[in-house]
């Protein structure tokens, strides 16, 4: 047993649980749920019952109204959701994707975005994408489709991971104001590219798919080598072709 595994007291577990517990209820009841209302409900003392409230509340995975008239889940539990949800794309979009593949040598790939995170929903399975999901998501910064996320963001320092803009090769831009600069450009610009800012020798182009509201819903991405990333920037049109063929599918 590890040094934190033995700090684990006795008590824990069944706060934990009772915790849990306290959460599901205010799912079950929705939003506007009273603090007696789930005493009541899991038959738990109204004093436990607040705090745990509290605690939830503090954490983000519950919210209290703004009326104060009770209780509704918290922005974390879309986390938890998205993280649980496998991405699925309809078989419309799928076809649109293929005949696409069919017209370039690069990798295309389609992501979902959350709010702070992104899905990829098919990747290319000839030219697959060097990193995964979780790596992806942890280097937004660095990560054309993960550029499209943060250009959104009014802070987009606070929406990355605690660690920050790591550097990952000499090309990765960490500071602040240089990222900031980069994502306006991608607001204005409409599309976001990397080259050698994840590894030294790839490269990746990416557009929005956008709901019909404006909302960010998703993007469309072409990768290869780095040494090809002037040929990926003239598949620029045929990617935005193709992202606006996608945006009433996935939309």
């Amino acid at each position: 047993m590890s040094g934190n595994d033995s700090s684990f007291s006795g008590r824990q577990p069944k706060a934990v649980q009772s915790a849990l517990r306290v959460l599901e209820a205010v799912a079950r009841a929705g939003a506007g749920v009273t603090a007696k209302d789930v005493a009541a409900v899991l038959d738990m003392p109204s004093a436990t019952t607040y705090r745990l409230l509290n605690i939830l509340a503090g954490e983000g995975y519950l919210v209290r109204l703004p009326d104060l008239s009770g209780f509704a889940l918290g922005h974390k539990i879309s986390v938890l959701i998205d993280a649980a949800v496998t991405p699925t794309v309809c078989t419309a979009a799928r076809e649109v994707l293929a005949d696409f593949r069919m017209t370039v040598r690069f990798g295309v790939h389609l992501a979902y975005f959350t709010n702070s995170a992104l899905r990829i929903a098919d990747n290319d399975p000839e030219y697959p994408m060097p990193h995964d999901e979780s790596f992806l998501n942890r280097n937004l910064h660095a990560v054309a489709l993960g550029k499209l996320l943060l250009a959104e963001k009014s802070d987009p320092i606070a929406a990355l991971p605690p660690t920050g803009p790591t550097a990952l090769t000499r090309s990765t831009i960490v500071t602040r104001s240089e990222l900031e600069t980069h994502l306006r450009n991608v607001r204005v610009d409409g599309f976001a590219v990397q080259t050698g800012e994840i590894d030294d020798d790839t490269a990746c182009l990416a557009v929005p798919i956008r709901s019909q509201s404006g909302s960010l819903v998703a993007g469309l991405a072409l990768s290869g080598s780095a040494s090809n990333a002037v040929a990926l920037r003239r598949c620029l049109p045929s990617l935005r072709e193709h992202a606006q063929q996608l945006s009433p599918l996935l939309a």
